[in-house]
């Protein structure tokens, strides 16, 4: 059967750039992934056809020559210099489009030797009370470790890699197309620059082995969403003896039943009745310190703002607490009965003529008849 385009695989046009390119690829990595589709032939083989064509379209010298001569210029069935899906397993495409989500990459440019281990992302969930105050959390992170019996080598025991004969250890081999001349990762031993003839049973010759590792960690008080901790090495181990990743703890904090945070300040609503609103009082407020006393004026309006100082967060990068926000919120009476009914009728009645109990009321009916032209 003949091979789609490849652009019309990633669903992108012929003059995309490089981000749109990996954008799409790893939408449709994403989606068609074996880990999320175990089942799926149809989603195994679209992982396939979409990884091809962004192995191609990725590098600028086989997507000059896919422009040029089509799959002919890039698949060595064809007579081109192509790699194709070739003997990448899933893991190693995995790694590959979803390192970008956690800061990272493999490192190395492509050819044999050393590399760093992939960065990791991990999203923390706390309360209010644990993000202001500080916390010690235990989290349980997958990740890669290296093979513990070949030592990382991804060979057995008593064996070592061999130096790939195809490219002669460098990673890199050279196909004439014609007068077009591509140079690419060596397809038999995918850019290491060495092979494996005898793997490991363990890891089958990866040299890494997945693995959860549970890691304590200690949030300092005054965190916010989006606040990192970096732990550095708890990442994933690199390859070839290569560096290990960092792990990036990413805190998220979830919404509070009674308190709002912006920065270092918190707000809160406080619902009063229209007798201690018009009377004035004294209420009991919360704080993520306790209680304390609210002392409200006579004459207070829905939507009058208290500051208490002091009672807000101290934030992570140092500086002094924030301020806690009390905004009042005047409740008018529900489930009246008779008695109460007829005393709030005197009360209104009393109020008849005088305009100075509603100061705001008067002026807004003063600026509706301006408005009509009424005045």
């Amino acid at each position: 059967m003949a091979k789609r385009d490849y652009y019309e695989v990633l669903g992108v046009e012929r003059g995309s750039s490089e981000a749109d390119l990996k954008k799409a690829y790893r939408r449709l990595a994403m989606k068609h992934h074996p880990d999320r589709n175990p089942d799926s032939k149809e989603s195994e083989e679209a992982f396939k056809e979409a990884n091809e064509a962004y192995e191609v379209l990725s590098d600028a010298s086989k997507r000059a020559a896919y422009d040029q001569y089509g799959h002919a210029g890039v698949d060595p069935s064809m007579g081109g210099g192509g790699q194709g899906f070739g003997g990448q397993n899933f893991s190693d495409i995995f790694g590959d489009v979803f390192s970008d989500f956690f800061g990272g990459g493999r490192g190395g440019n492509g050819r044999g030797g050393a590399q760093r281990g992939s960065d990791l992302r991990y999203t923390l969930e706390l309360n209010l009370e644990e993000a202001v105050r500080g916390t010690t959390v235990s989290i349980r992170v997958p990740t890669l470790v290296n093979c513990k019996p070949c030592d990382g080598s991804g060979a057995k025991k008593g064996s070592a890699p061999i130096t790939c004969p195809t490219c002669g250890g460098i990673g890199q081999v050279r196909m004439q197309q014609g007068f077009f001349s591509v140079q690419q990762t060596c397809p038999r031993c995918h850019g290491q620059g060495k092979i494996i003839s005898d793997p490991c049973d363990s890891c089958h010759g990866e040299g890494r082995v997945e693995e959860y590792k549970t890691l304590s960690v200690k949030v300092p008080s005054g965190v916010d969403t989006g606040d990192r901790i970096r732990l550095s090495g708890e990442g994933e181990a690199g390859m070839q003896g290569g560096p290990t990743g960092d792990l990036y703890v990413v805190i998220n904090v979830r919404e509070h039943a009674i308190f709002q945070r912006d920065g270092k300040h918190l707000y809160c609503e406080v619902p009063i009745s229209f007798t201690d609103a018009a009377l004035g009082g004294e209420l009991e407020v919360p704080t993520l310190d306790g209680r304390v006393k609210l002392k409200i004026p006579e004459g207070t309006q829905t939507g009058k703002q208290f500051r208490l100082r002091g009672k807000g967060v101290a934030p992570v990068r140092g500086g002094g607490a924030g301020d806690l926000m009390c905004r009042v919120a005047v409740e008018t009476p529900v489930n009246l009965d008779r008695r109460q009914r007829e005393l709030l009728e005197e009360f209104r009645t009393s109020l008849e003529g005088n305009e100075s109990h509603s100061p705001k009321a008067n002026g807004w009916f003063e600026g509706v008849k301006r408005f009509f032209g009424d005045l």
